[in-house]
């Protein structure tokens, strides 16, 4: 009586088993480059770069394999993620520009604000750099008397000190000529940037 109350017990577990089988056992759908709809258990090795969906025991998709992608399609994918970004960029500034400016005027005066503190600090290099130049050609001079800058053989050879500070000026001549092109040059590009600013602000104000 037991070994017969076992086998009806296992005989009614068996369709549980069935079902537990069905649901763990995953069923592909794919559809090949000629248009061919495979089912299947596994994906052969020749359709693994397909698209293949997973689907139930009805036929339904329950979640999507996708493709390998193309070199081409990364590229294109890497393009659109770049114009995505660049557009979101301007949003973001032109959010800002609006914010911060009510009329073009307050962006010029903000513009000759900016523009005034690199003529000024052009201005003040440019004085220095005038009498450094002085020095340095009072310093040369006096080098003029001394071997080797002297044309005459029995010249002493010039002082160590006189030699370094020829040297120093030289170099801090040199440094701050490059300053005052620098400051030149971000004036041209502040002009530029507010320029830029102005163009824009009329765009989005609707301004002519």
């Amino acid at each position: 009586m037991r070994i017969l109350l076992t086998s009806i017990a296992l005989l009614a577990l068996l369709p549980l088993a069935a079902s537990a089988a069905e649901k763990t056992q995953k069923l592909y759908r794919w559809v090949d480059v000629e248009g061919i709809v495979h089912y299947g258990d596994s994906i052969p090795a020749e359709y693994t770069d397909l698209e293949r969906h997973v689907v139930n025991n009805h036929g339904i998709t329950i979640s999507i394999m996708r493709a390998k992608r193309t070199a081409e399609e990364i590229a294109e994918d890497k393009r659109q993620d770049e114009l995505r970004l660049k557009r979101d960029l301007q949003r973001r500034q032109d959010q800002a520009l609006l914010a911060t400016y009510l009329t073009v005027d307050e962006i010029l005066l903000h513009r000759d604000r900016r523009v005034e503190l690199f003529q000024a600090q052009a201005r003040v290099t440019e004085l220095y750099l005038n009498n450094l130049k002085r020095r340095l050609v009072t310093l040369q001079d006096e080098a003029s008397n001394y071997q080797p800058y002297s044309a005459d053989p029995d010249a002493e050879m010039i002082d160590p000190d006189l030699a370094s500070d020829i040297a120093t000026t030289k170099d801090t001549v040199e440094r701050h000529q490059a300053n005052l092109e620098r400051f030149h040059k971000d004036e041209q590009n502040i002009v530029a940037r507010f320029d830029g600013d102005v163009d824009r602000f009329r765009r989005l104000k609707g301004l002519n």
